[in-house]
Order: structure tokens, then sequence, then C-alpha cells
């Protein structure tokens, strides 16, 4: 499974890519709006942190405007992808960018009808939001599950499965059995999948009885 960090945080970002955890990058106008900063410029920056895509949503809503926007973020660096709601005008972009192979992201996924959709325009990524559909009763992961498996009966859909909205280290696990391509994870998330009560207990052990024996390395 690839590491997506899902920031605009420059700083949170060259940190997590310094331990080599991050395959890329998505952003959101959210995320951006919370940085204070320039879109474009962070987008340049992150861009030449990461090697993998970086996600830069249009803003507009519609076709003619998304295809403009588009264009101009696609020219910021090699590596951007173009983000793109999933809707009638979002997939006809897609289908636009797809034909330029231009790496597109079509986010705000909350169906497997939606998601099939996307796959036949030609999206790099689908991006199914589990976290939101968990708040309001509905089974996230059982969307990813889903995805994946109608994607899997298809070989001509090359879309990879982007598991979005993570809340906690258990979406990723179970994403990751499911067979997701990609999870996009706050940076919290991904720290926490590192920490064990046990790990924490042997590590105070072992350095504890290193200490006994009076030896350095």
């Amino acid at each position: 499974m690839k590491f997506f960090i899902d920031s605009a945080d420059v700083a949170e970002i060259k940190e997590l890519a310094a331990y080599g955890l991050l395959d890329g990058v998505t952003t959101n106008p959210s995320l951006i709006a919370k940085s204070g900063r320039d879109f474009k410029e962070v987008i340049a920056e992150i861009c030449k942190i990461v090697s993998g895509p970086v996600s830069a949503e249009v803003a507009a809503t519609d076709y003619e405007n998304m295809i403009r926007e588009g264009n101009i973020l696609s020219k910021i660096a090699k590596n951007v992808c173009i983000k793109l709601p999933l809707t009638l005008d979002g997939l006809k972009a897609c289908k636009y960018f797809s034909d330029q192979n231009i790496q597109t992201n079509v986010t705000l996924c909350f169906s497997a009808a939606q998601a099939i959709l996307a796959a036949k325009a030609g999206a790099t990524f689908v991006s199914p939001f589990v976290g939101r559909l968990d708040d309001i009763g509905q089974d996230g992961l059982g969307l990813i599950e889903e995805i994946c498996a109608i994607y899997a009966n298809y070989p001509e859909f090359k879309t990879e499965v982007l598991v979005a909205s993570i809340r906690h280290p258990i979406h990723i696990v179970d994403a990751a059995k499911i067979g997701a391509d990609v999870a996009t994870i706050p940076a919290k998330v991904i720290k926490q999948l590192v920490s064990h009560p046990l790990t924490d207990k042997g590590l105070e052990t072992f350095v504890k009885d290193w200490a006994s024996t009076g030896q350095k390395i």
C-alpha cells in the first residue's frame, strides 16, 4: 500500500518524507486555507519535497474553468495530479486530462457507482471518503471493499483506490487487508501507526539492561 500524506503543511511533509514513509501528497482547499499561504507556491514547494503524485484541487465547478485551472496547475511540476470533484463536469475534465497523460484524482466519492464512472473516465486515482461515511452511520470500509472487488473484475480499469478521510490506524490496516492501493493519511495518524505500549515497554527494558552492563558500542 502506498502512503500519501493529507496535508498542506510543508514542515510536516518534510518531516515524514525524511523517514521514507511518503509516496505522495494530497491537498484540498480546506488544507490550503488552513496553511494561510499562496496555493500555487505551496504546491510548487511540496512537489520539490516529494517525487510522487501531489494532488492539487481545482476550485472551479464547471468544465471550462476546471480545464483552465487544471492546465495552470499541471504546469507547476511534472508530479502534479489534478484533483477533480466527482460530478459530470469533473468526470468530463478527468477524461480531458487523462487523454493528455496528466494524472487525475477524482475526489468526494461516496458510492461504488461513482467509482465505476471515475474508472471509465480514466482517473489515475479515485478517493472514497471512509470517515465521512462512518460519520453518518454508513460503512466506509465496506465501500472500499466494494470498489476493489468491482475494479478487480475489469482489468481495463487502471484507476487506483485511494482511501481518504482516514481517522485512525484501523482504517489503514483494514483498507490494506481489503487491497486498497493507496491511503492518504493525516500526519498524526501516520505517527500513531508506530505506537504500541509493548514496544515502549520492551525498549525501556532493553535500555535499562544495557546500562547495567556498563558497556559502550
